[in-house]
C-alpha cells in the first residue's frame, strides 16, 4: 500500500499480520458481535465486504473505550485520556501511520474507498458525550448523540457502497448525494438500539429516552429504573417506535441510488434491523426482561423479499 508509515518498532508493538490475516480477524469479529449486520455484508462483493468489516471493527473499538465491561470500572478521567489518545491515533492513521492489523485494513480501506476524517472524529465526540451525559432532556439532544455514534457510520460507508452508474453517468443530472439517507439509516439503527436496550442501559444508570417525552406520557424515571410496564409505558414506546420507523423511511429514499451490488445488502440490513421494532411490539413493549431480536429463520426468510425490493429503483 502506498503512503503507509510503519510505527517505530522500538515501541515494542507486535509484528503486523498480513493484510489477509487482518481482514480475516475483522470478519470473525463482525460475525461474532453483529450477526444481523454480518449477514447483510455477505451479500456484497468481497472487496466491499472486507472494507465494511474493517470500518465496523474500528467503530467497535471506539465504542469499547466507553462501553466494555473493563471500561465501566475505570474513572472518567482515565476514559477521557483514552479517547484523547484514540483521536490522536485516528488522525495519525489518516496520515498513513500503521500500528497494528486494524490500522492495516483501515489504511487499505481508505486507499480503496476515499474516507473523510470528520465522521471518525465525530464518533469519538459521541463517546465523549457518554462520559458526562446520562440523561437527554429532549429529542434534539438525543438526535445529536445518535448522529455522532451511528449516523457517522453511514458517512463512513457510503463511499464503499457507491452510487449506481446509471445515475453518475446520466448527462442530464448531477450524481445524487446519499449522505442524508446514510445518516438517517444510522440514526434509525441507533434509535432501535436504544429501544431494545432500555433495560440494559438502566443498569448502567443511563436513560436515553428523552425526559420531556417521559413526562408527556406520564411515565417517570423511577418507573423506568424499576422496569414498570404499564399503559403509559406502552403509549410512550409506541411513540418511540413510530419515530424510529420514520427515520428508517427517510433512509429508504437513498437506497435506490446505491450501486446494484450494495442495494440488496443494505435493504437486507435495513429490513432486518427494522424488524427488531416489530419484535418489541410482539413482546408487548417489555424490554426489561426480554431482549428483542429477529431469529435466524426470520432473517433467512426475509432475504428473497429484500432482493425483490432492491431490484426496483
Amino acid at each position: 500500500m502506498s503512503g503507509v508509515v510503519l510505527a517505530d518498532p522500538a515501541t515494542g508493538s507486535r509484528p503486523l499480520p498480513s493484510l489477509a490475516e487482518a481482514y480475516e480477524g475483522c470478519r470473525r469479529e463482525t460475525a461474532e458481535w453483529a450477526k444481523t449486520f454480518y449477514l447483510g455484508t455477505l451479500l456484497m462483493p468481497p472487496v466491499k465486504r472486507r472494507a465494511i468489516w474493517a470500518i465496523y471493527v474500528w467503530c467497535r473499538r471506539t465504542d469499547e473505550l466507553m462501553d466494555s465491561p473493563e471500561a465501566q470500572q475505570r474513572p472518567v478521567a482515565e476514559l477521557a485520556q483514552r479517547l484523547d489518545a484514540w483521536e490522536q491515533r485516528t488522525r495519525a492513521l489518516f496520515q498513513g501511520e500503521v500500528n497494528d492489523g486494524l490500522d492495516l485494513v483501515m489504511r487499505d480501506t481508505i486507499e480503496r474507498f476515499s474516507q473523510p476524517l470528520q465522521p471518525y472524529l465525530d464518533m469519538i465526540e459521541g463517546m465523549r458525550m457518554d462520559l458526562t451525559t446520562t440523561r437527554y432532556a429532549s429529542f434534539e439532544q438525543l438526535r445529536l448523540y445518535c448522529y455522532r455514534v451511528a449516523g457517522t457510520v453511514g458517512l463512513m460507508t457510503q463511499e464503499v457502497m457507491g452510487v449506481d452508474p446509471a445515475y453518475t453517468s446520466a448527462p442530464w443530472s448531477d450524481p445524487p448525494d446519499t449522505s442524508e439517507a446514510a445518516v438517517a439509516l444510522g440514526i434509525a439503527n441507533q434509535l432501535t438500539n436504544i429501544l431494545r436496550d432500555v433495560g440494559e442501559d438502566r443498569g448502567r444508570g443511563r436513560i436515553y429516552l428523552p425526559l420531556d417525552e417521559l413526562e408527556r406520557f406520564g411515565y417517570s424515571e423511577e418507573h423506568l429504573l424499576a422496569g414498570v410496564v404499564n399503559d403509559n409505558w406502552r403509549a410512550l414506546m409506541r411513540f418511540q417506535l413510530q419515530r424510529a420507523r420514520e427515520w428508517f423511511a427517510r433512509s429508504e429514499a437513498g437506497v435506490r441510488w446505491l450501486s446494484p451490488d450494495a442495494r440488496w445488502p443494505v435493504w437486507t440490513s435495513l429490513r432486518l434491523y427494522r424488524g427488531i421494532l416489530d419484535v418489541i411490539e410482539q413482546h408487548d413493549y417489555d424490554v426489561f426482561t426480554r431482549r428483542a431480536f429477529v431469529p435466524r429463520r426470520g432473517k433467512l426468510l426475509d432475504l428473497p423479499f429484500s432482493y425483490l425490493v432492491a431490484q426496483a429503483r
